[in-house]
């Protein structure tokens, strides 16, 4: 295969256009069907560019140049359940692979060239995510690269168009000021089993739209001080609470995907099939879709996503009600958004109160972990390896 393909880095100068009609060969669903396709042509690289240390690495036929495969991979530090133990984590994203050229070992080379990348600029661990359900991935994660389970995770669909927009009158939902946000988050998350370290870079990019938290009117809210020391350098901490409250963060990610011609066989419109039953009631009305299957679809569409889910409390049920219909209004001013989008880990606490309605799909995530470096204690470093995490923070930069 080496003599057949070169893996090298992608070129900004002359690569964009190519990889874009690669991204669009390796579309969801048949080419007689809907075909849903992540829309980075203008900027392939906007998943890892949050990141300062990242690179794009694509693999070209060495015969005619033809360009057959992608991937894409970061490295950010997060924080561990072990003692807050720190780890630089290598993320393995965006693995592409023409149609034509699979079964050739390309996506095998592809990962094993971004791992090597990865390893030489200081990971400790590898990291990649795929659906439950797909089975060709899941198999060469496992059986080809030696990858483990370490994390499974529910991915929570909500259609804008059928979700309820009326907010409790007994619900007050606030937003918080950045400092707020960045202080709670900070205290808080460490509860989770894997965390970012970097949250105020998280809240301060422009797609993050906020944070608000939700909580009953008949209790106060948080009462914030500031909390001096260090030459008068402070923290925003929070004196007293109210016994139920639930906080979240919106990530815009609209216009990032974009749908084509319908009628597809592929397992993940089965998926949405039979979860939001018939596909001309539910699934194109919607994505603001309204016209038979065998119709000319072209429309971009995008979604908004929950993160930084975190709760206390035992009405925590209604108060994740209120979050969704609050997402959903502020959606309809977001142009193209049609999705409400949310991933919860398997023990995340709050995942038992996601309502359960019937316009709400559920998708399974399965996240596999491998260890490329040696991390200084031997004792957290076979834990991490052993050991489910089951309550994670979900990065919206890598959605």
């Amino acid at each position: 295969m080496e003599n057949r393909v070169l893996i090298r880095e992608f070129n900004e100068a002359r690569d964009v256009e190519v990889v874009g009609k690669l991204e669009k060969k390796c579309q969801i669903g048949s080419k007689n069907g809907v075909a849903l396709f992540t829309n980075m042509t203008t900027d392939p690289l906007c998943r890892i560019r949050f990141y300062a240390v990242h690179v794009m690495l694509v693999a070209e036929l060495r015969e005619n140049g033809e360009l057959v495969g992608v991937v894409r991979g970061c490295i950010k530090s997060v924080g561990t359940k072990f003692e807050g133990q720190i780890v630089k984590l290598g993320c393995i994203l965006g693995l592409r692979v023409s149609p034509r050229h699979r079964r050739m070992g390309i996506g095998f080379h592809l990962v094993k060239s971004v791992e090597e990348w990865l390893m030489r600029n200081g990971a400790h661990y590898t990291f990649l995510a795929t659906e439950k359900n797909n089975v060709a991935s899941t198999n060469l994660f496992t059986s080809r690269c030696n990858y483990m389970n370490f994390s499974s995770l529910f991915i929570f669909v909500q259609p804008v168009s059928l979700s309820l927009k009326v907010l409790s009158q007994d619900i007050k939902i606030e937003k918080l000021q950045i400092d707020q946000a960045i202080s709670l988050y900070n205290n808080k998350l460490r509860s989770k089993d894997l965390f970012p370290t970097d949250m105020h870079s998280i809240l301060k990019e422009k797609l993050s739209l906020g944070t608000w938290v939700s909580y009953f009117k008949e209790e106060a809210w948080f009462d914030f001080e500031n909390n001096k020391e260090n030459n008068n350098e402070g923290t925003i901490i929070a004196k007293t609470s109210p016994s139920s409250w639930v906080m979240f963060s919106i990530w815009n990610s609209c216009e990032a995907y974009k749908i084509h011609k319908s009628k597809s066989h592929h397992p993940f419109f089965k998926f949405l099939h039979a979860t939001l039953s018939h596909a001309k009631m539910k699934i194109f009305p919607c994505i603001g879709v309204r016209m038979p299957i065998g119709s000319s679809l072209g429309n971009p569409f995008g979604f908004l996503f929950l993160y930084g889910l975190y709760g206390e409390g035992e009405k925590l049920g209604e108060l994740m009600k209120s979050v969704l219909s609050f997402a959903s209004r502020l959606a309809e001013n977001v142009k193209h958004c049609k999705m409400i989008i949310a991933e919860l880990g398997v023990s995340d606490p709050l995942i038992q109160h996601v309502p359960r309605e019937s316009s709400i799909s559920c998708i399974q995530d399965l996240w596999y972990l491998k260890k490329v470096n040696c991390v200084a204690d031997d004792n957290k470093e076979e834990r991490m390896m052993m050991e489910q995490f089951g309550n994670v923070f979900v990065d919206p930069r890598e959605c």
